[in-house]
């Protein structure tokens, strides 16, 4: 299986474990509190929504040679999730339905040479047309635990906890951040270590405690550290790796 058939089938059931949340809710439970400060669950979903209209705004640059801003601005898109927060629970699923139709749409307009094609996204770097796909499982995966309703990053799948922590980690600027070094341990055994990241402290845990604590999702009370645990930086830290080829690698992340 090829890497954009991969990813396609694990976003594509990503999606359907969201779209199956979210045709469960009620009215009032669109709009009670998410795990997000200061947003509702109606913000999470048309946020998803929005931003998989955001990534077509991409592929269609990519497959027409077009510059395509992802959005026309980040008050816009500020603007359309607060429009859209407030919609009835019926009305919030079909949205988010037809926007995954959207996107899955506009991928199978891309040629071969299309996903090699450079994108610039709302934030640097720009990256092969190829990482949309991750982006987009990234805001899915993510977007479903901070519905606070099941799904949490102990869900996560391990595939995606291990290419989106490797990511994660390579997009961080070294000398920027609270950490030393972050060490991956799996059962007894040390796994890879992440070194030169800045002034702090050194943290063990496994992919998938490190992952959810540098997004924001747990508070890495699972972690161990030499020092106080800091708050790690706003995360995700870029839209992408730097320096990714636009070639479609056959796999991803690289063999650790």
């Amino acid at each position: 299986m090829s890497l954009l058939d991969r990813y396609q089938s694990e976003l594509s059931a990503a999606t359907a474990r969201l779209l199956t949340t979210v045709a469960a809710l009620t009215d009032a439970d669109i709009q009670e509190p998410s795990r997000l400060p200061g947003w509702t669950r109606g913000h999470v979903i048309t946020h998803v929504a929005r931003s998989g209209d955001s990534l077509i705004n991409l592929l269609t640059s990519a497959r027409t040679g077009l510059v395509i801003p992802q959005y026309p601005s980040m008050a816009v898109r500020d603007a359309d999730i607060e429009a859209g927060a407030g919609r009835p629970a019926k009305e919030q699923f079909a949205d988010l339905d037809e926007s995954a139709a959207r996107f899955l749409a506009a991928t199978r307009e891309l040629s071969a040479g299309d996903w090699t094609v450079r994108v610039t996204g709302n934030r640097p770097p720009d990256h092969p047309a190829w990482y949309l796909l991750m982006r987009r499982l990234r805001e899915v995966e993510i977007h479903h635990g901070d519905l606070g309703l099941g799904y949490d990053w102990a869900d996560w799948p391990e595939q995606y906890v291990v290419w989106d922590f490797h990511d994660t980690m390579r997009m961080w600027k070294p000398g920027s951040g609270p950490l030393s070094e972050v060490v991956v341990v799996e059962g007894d055994a040390p796994g890879e270590t992440w070194t030169g990241l800045g002034e702090g402290v050194r943290v063990e845990g496994t992919r998938r405690d490190l992952l959810a604590w540098l997004a924001g999702r747990t508070s890495g009370d699972r972690l161990n550290a030499d020092g106080p645990l800091p708050s790690p930086p706003g995360w995700p830290f870029q839209s992408a790796p730097e320096g990714l080829p636009s070639e479609i690698p056959d796999s991803w992340p690289p063999v650790i």
